[in-house]
């Protein structure tokens, strides 16, 4: 049996480094439980642990750990021991609150992971799992850019200087035969840094002409007027490339593995969940922003948004490999010993257990 990849369809109408729904009107009714994410009376803890914490963006790139939380299935596996959340907004500091012990696992990007192994010289973290593919676009003013050829000489966003979507564009603009110097985005094409809160506001104001983002910043733009002028899943094999992984402090993973393994099988059952409820899992999903930060994502923004990004169990290693060297090319990062980095040991576990078949790790796993 393959390893599960679920495309989160819309039955209905994606840095170094976004909610109950029915009355609001916001796609389909989430399924509502005060307690499917409270620890049960009586239940037993894993080793003793009181608590696992979890770190994760409020993005619809995360959408595991967003439906894993609403739905209460990783709270399910751990019995007794709580899991508690944190949200981050940015790479970096999701990194350095690993680092500090303010989390033990986390959902995040491929540029914060590799930057965090390789500043602590392979000694902080390890990837154990992947979460999502796809879900980044580069959008732009149709009125001003009409064909890729086009993009030379504009003004164009990214979240983050070094972030993911950063050095995806900076390579794509290397592949066009263009120049840009990395650091200041000056060049052929202005790249211009700019915190996805704030990109659809710059749209709007005229002063970037398009933006190479995540979801749900993409359809965002689109609902401003953009124009997808291409998907980034088009550039790869296969039209997947990793955008999202799990990863743990390796003090957190030697110390309390069955812990982990419990993490990783409420992964593995949410993206089963997800592929066999899309709708449902579409509202949890929004649900859990809105809890995370305030507010649900309106239909003409949710539905696109969702309907472009996979959930998968495999971390698609090989593409990990190949925006590190991305990175090597564009000048952001010194090339980097990635070896130990994978550690899908358990990942492979649950999945054997699970019916699944086993994921690769590129030959950069522990040995």
């Amino acid at each position: 049996m393959p390893v599960r990849r679920t495309r989160l369809t819309a039955l209905a109408a994606l840095p170094l480094l976004a909610l109950a729904l029915g009355a609001c009107g916001y796609g389909s009714e989430a399924d509502k439980s005060d307690d499917k994410s409270k620890v049960a009376a009586g239940a037993k803890k894993i080793d003793d642990l009181d608590s696992v914490k979890i770190g994760y963006f409020p993005n619809l790139t995360h959408a595991t750990a967003l439906v894993g939380n609403q739905q209460g299935l990783f709270q399910k596996e751990l019995g007794g021991t709580e899991a508690k959340y944190s949200q981050f907004n940015a790479g970096p500091s999701e990194i350095e609150a690993l680092n500090a012990g303010s989390i033990d696992i986390g959902w995040i990007g491929p540029s914060p992971a590799i930057n965090g192994y390789t500043k602590s010289q392979g000694k902080n973290l390890r990837i154990i799992g992947g979460s999502a593919s796809g879900g980044v676009k580069l959008v732009v003013n149709p009125k001003k850019i009409k064909s890729q050829d086009d993009v030379k000489g504009k003004k164009i966003a990214t979240p983050q200087l070094g972030n993911t979507q950063d050095v995806a564009f900076l390579n794509w603009i290397a592949e066009k035969g263009w120049k840009v110097d990395a650091q200041s985005g000056k060049g052929d094409v202005s790249v211009v840094r700019t915190d996805n809160k704030i990109t659809p506001d710059a749209y709007k104001s005229g002063s970037i002409d398009g933006a190479w983002v995540p979801e749900p910043t993409a359809s965002k733009l689109v609902a401003e007027g953009g124009k997808v002028l291409l998907d980034e899943s088009d550039l790869w094999p296969d039209k997947k490339f990793v955008i999202t992984n799990i990863i743990v402090k390796q003090s957190f993973l030697k110390d309390h593995p069955k812990v982990v393994e419990a993490v990783l099988r409420g992964a593995v059952k949410t993206n089963a969940w997800i592929e066999e409820n899309p709708d449902k899992a579409k509202a949890a999903a929004n649900a859990q922003l809105k809890a995370d930060s305030g507010k649900p994502l309106p239909t003409e923004v949710l539905d696109p948004a969702w309907k472009s990004i996979q959930t998968t169990n495999d971390p698609l290693a090989a593409t990990l490999d190949a925006e590190a060297d991305h990175a090597v090319k564009a000048g952001l990062l010194e090339k980097p010993d990635l070896k130990g980095i994978y550690d899908l040991g358990p990942l492979n576990k649950v999945l054997k257990a699970a019916g699944e078949s086993p994921v690769d790790d590129a030959g950069l796993g522990v040995k």
